[in-house]
């Protein structure tokens, strides 16, 4: 019997036009009056997050979220924290100061803002428009915006993660080098192909579902869970059902136990239907 739903965003809970539609909205509303718990994954932060679970009514139900990639995890109702992993003030530090000789926006989230470099001069042509990243990404998770000259010298706290951000083809010419002094300290990935951070070691969505619905009681052959890219592909294979999305990376389709419909064409409630879970 399935007990929970979990859900990353992009490229999964929303279509491309990064909004819920009416039959999977619908679907994962019926799911949760009949008991089942939802959870959003994603590497976006708690803030990041509150827009879709107040419109699927989480905040009625004790929906989880699962944010930084799992570096923490907490009720959306009472503000509860389930789980937290963050990399230590040092472990900071020497990202940040790593990332200087790299051509990358560094991102860091911290209360209401999230504070970079540069707040203008982090602009790529994106499939053929012009992508200011900072702009984007700050207004996607309702943040406000703060520069520093040097992040490594302002950071004097422990940090959920590290976002950097660059053209896809910048990243893929050089996230190894990027990585490289931190391969074993550290888990550092990809999390859309102008997205590439760092995290705590051993932080991913499947320890973090491991500990939280550990605490609720919920085992992992009680949980579906749905995803599409690089950072999803732990959470899938924890799951008791892993579901890739028909729009997902050839990688983690290798890993799910079977393939729903499309982002466009909602994929997971065909899925939950499937399941009888509705």
């Amino acid at each position: 019997m399935i007990k929970a739903i979990i859900l990353d965003i992009d490229g999964t809970l929303t279509n491309d036009r990064k909004e819920i539609t009416p039959r999977t909205r619908e679907a994962l509303l019926k799911a949760q009056d009949g008991g089942v718990l939802l959870a959003l994954a994603s590497g976006r932060p708690d803030m990041g997050l509150v827009k879709w679970a107040k419109e699927l009514h989480m905040n009625e139900h004790h929906g989880l979220f699962l944010c930084y990639n799992g570096a923490k995890v907490m009720d959306c109702q009472t503000g509860e924290v389930l789980f937290s992993k963050s990399l230590t003030k040092e472990e900071a530090k020497d990202v940040l100061e790593h990332l200087k000789q790299f051509e990358v926006t560094p991102i860091i989230a911290r209360g209401e803002y999230m504070h970079t470099t540069d707040v203008y001069g982090c602009t790529f042509d994106y499939k053929g428009a012009p992508l200011n990243i900072v702009e984007y990404e700050s207004r996607g998770n309702n943040y406000l915006l703060c520069e520093h000259k040097d992040l490594a010298a302002w950071v004097d706290f422990p940090v959920e993660k590290i976002l950097t951000a660059a053209s896809p083809a910048y990243l893929q010419e050089n996230h190894e080098a990027m990585a490289a002094p931190f391969k074993d300290r550290l888990s550092c990935m990809f999390t859309a192909d102008y997205y590439f951070e760092y995290t705590a070691k051993g932080v991913n969505k499947a320890t973090a579902m491991e500990v939280a619905f550990g605490k609720l009681g919920i085992s992992r052959d009680e949980m579906i869970a749905f995803g599409d890219a690089e950072n999803d592909l732990t959470m899938l294979e924890y799951a008791g059902t892993g579901v890739a999305m028909a729009n997902a990376s050839e990688d983690v389709k290798a890993v799910a136990d079977e393939i729903t419909l499309d982002n466009n064409h909602d994929g997971i409630a065909a899925a939950l239907e499937q399941h009888g879970i509705l």
